[in-house]
């Protein structure tokens, strides 16, 4: 027994399957949104600079970008888990196929069945004479025999839980409100993707509001709770960048954290019960934050798009006024001001929010 469990231990090893929380929970999850990024994200950008300025060549360009996000996410996730090229190359079969088939709940399909696929591929990826044959025709058939099989429940599985939340949101904005802008903050900083989990829970409407909130809390609260240490090149890196930045020194002192957290917790009911700020674009993008203005693009995406339903008649200054602040203003303002208790008692001090 000890035999073949060092056997395949050893099989495991030499190519490359390491089965770990780490490698598909974190690298391979933080792929798939980059995935998604370079594919939906960008098509739902170039088609709403196309639709505005009335260029038409830009929503064509999105929307070849946008069908793409499939594919694109599965060779994202392929490229994490280190898959040989014939692997990576047949990913796009199975991206296609599972995202397709997951519906709203596409992009968890994507992972959980990408993963499977690439390490299937990865198993048998020349051990035959025929590696151009055999190779492919596991991965893709693997990939795409689960699809069939498994990608709907998936993906109505991660459906419903988006609609749950939502609707609760929908019920109590105030308490929902609260969750979900501190929980995916947090997630955007920790070193996973808040902007994958959005996007797999299909997380819209006020919720998604609240998401972006939290999001730039953690985002524009760390580069400016930080601008003594990091300066502005700290600002931009952090503000436009990401917080994740600042996981090292969380670990090293976890108290730098509550600022940001606590922000959050304050931006999330703002935008639900005051502005009633909703992201009715693209569900990625309730994950961004202030990432390249990703998440305010979304939301002005779906102020375009409400429009265009006839379930707003204009972009007011509310709404204007609505996103400055919970994305930007209260989150300069605020995260400095919750750290200065922190700072006087000892719990923060000079240095321990600074950059490599």
């Amino acid at each position: 027994m000890a035999k073949t469990n060092k056997s395949r231990q050893g099989f495991l090893a030499r190519k490359n399957i390491v089965i770990s929380a780490r490698r598909y929970g974190i690298d391979a999850l933080g792929a798939m949104a980059q995935g998604l990024f370079a594919s939906l994200l960008i098509g739902t950008i170039l088609n709403t600079l196309g639709t505005q300025f009335g260029i038409s060549a830009l929503v064509d360009v999105g929307a070849y970008a946008s069908a793409m996000s499939g594919p694109a996410m599965a060779v994202a996730i392929g490229y994490a888990l280190q898959a040989p090229p014939l692997v990576l190359f047949s990913l796009v079969t199975v991206g296609s196929a599972a995202n397709q088939l997951g519906g709203a709940g596409g992009p968890l399909s994507v992972l959980f069945i990408a993963i499977i696929a690439s390490e299937l591929g990865k198993a048998v990826s020349k051990e035959t004479r025929v590696d151009i044959l055999v190779t492919p025709l596991v991965t893709i058939l693997a990939g795409v025999g689960l699809s069939a099989l498994i990608a709907p429940a998936i993906g109505k599985a991660a459906s419903s839980i988006g609609n749950i939340i939502m609707w609760a949101t929908n019920q109590q904005p105030f308490l929902m409100g609260i969750i979900v802008s501190v929980v995916v903050g947090i997630a955007l900083t920790l070193p996973i993707s808040s902007a994958a989990i959005c996007a797999a829970l299909g997380l819209t409407c006020l919720a998604g509001g609240a998401a972006v909130a939290g999001c730039c809390a953690q985002m524009i609260g760390f580069a400016f709770m930080s601008f003594k240490e990091n300066k502005w090149g700290g600002l931009v890196s952090q503000g436009i960048g990401t917080s994740m930045l600042q996981m090292g020194n969380i670990v090293r002192n976890p108290m730098i954290w509550i600022p940001p957290i606590l922000t959050s917790a304050v931006t999330g009911p703002v935008a639900t019960c005051l502005f009633r700020m909703q992201m009715n674009g693209s569900p990625v993008s309730s994950g961004m934050g202030t990432c390249g203005l990703v998440g305010q693009i979304g939301v002005y995406t779906g102020w375009i798009n409400d429009i265009a339903a006839g379930t707003k008649t204009a972009v007011t200054g509310m709404d204007w006024l609505g996103l400055v602040l919970i994305c930007f203003v209260l989150p300069a303002v605020l995260t400095p001001l919750f750290a200065i208790p922190l700072r006087r008692m000892g719990l923060i001090k000079d240095g321990d929010m600074k950059l490599d």
